[in-house]
Formats: structure tokens, sequence, C-alpha cells
């Protein structure tokens, strides 16, 4: 009788944990996809520029360092560019453009901005010669 008991309790055991296991990978595919889905919807492509950058394509799934140090996201090459730039970050569903204290400024829409500026689709912003478009996808 306690052998029955026994099994019955560890077919309830393996039960459980494989009921658990499968709420947890439901909720972290769950958790993936909607990050997908929200973070991927803004992008950066490059329209002017030097031959090296034009046509670059960038999504913006998390902040993007503008400037000509090496370690930035987007590296432009010209004296008129700060090390770091200029920096684009998703603030939930908005893309924020932030200029980084450089020297010669950023231009949104041919505007000099001079404190983090709400960004919306086809917005063109210039970093020294460089011209660069966001759009939401």
């Amino acid at each position: 009788m306690i052998d029955l008991v026994l099994f019955a309790g560890r077919i309830l055991l393996v039960v459980f944990l494989y009921l658990f296991l499968f709420a947890v990978m439901r909720t972290g595919i769950g958790l993936v996809r909607g990050q997908r889905r929200d973070a991927a919807i803004w992008c950066l492509d490059v329209d002017k520029g030097p031959r090296a950058l034009r046509g670059l394509h960038v999504d913006m799934l998390g902040p993007v360092i503008v400037g000509r140090s090496p370690s930035s996201d987007v590296v432009i090459s010209e004296p008129y560019v700060s090390a770091t730039h200029a920096r684009f970050t998703l603030q939930g569903p908005a893309l924020v453009l932030e200029d980084l204290h450089s020297t010669n400024g950023t231009l949104v829409n041919g505007r000099s901005i001079t404190q983090p500026v709400t960004l919306r689709d086809g917005d063109e912003i210039q970093v020294g010669d460089v011209v660069m478009r966001v759009s939401r996808r």
C-alpha cells in the first residue's frame, strides 16, 4: 500500500514539474516576442555622407551612439563630428535624439537642437556632413 502512495506521489511531482516548466517557457517566449515587436520598430538609414556610410541601415534595439570615436555604434570619421556626438534612445514606443554637447551641434529637419527631441517617422538628422533619416517599420 505504501508503495502505491509513493508511486502516485512521484507521478504527481513529475506532472507538476512539467507544468511549471511549460509555464516558464511560455512566459519567456512571450517576453522575447514582445521585445522584438516593440524594439525593432525604429530604424536609421544614412542618406548622404561618405561612401562607406551611404546606405547604412541600423535597427534601433537600444541606445545608439553616433560619433567619431571607434567605440560609437555609427562611426563618422569627419573633423566636424565630436567623439560622442549624439545618442538615439528608445523611450517606450518613442525615439529620442539627444545632442551630447557636441562642438558643432546636431540638426533635426534643418534646426539645431539643444535638448532631447522626440523624433517622428521621416525626420532627417544631420551630424557634420552626414544626413540620416529615421523611420518606423
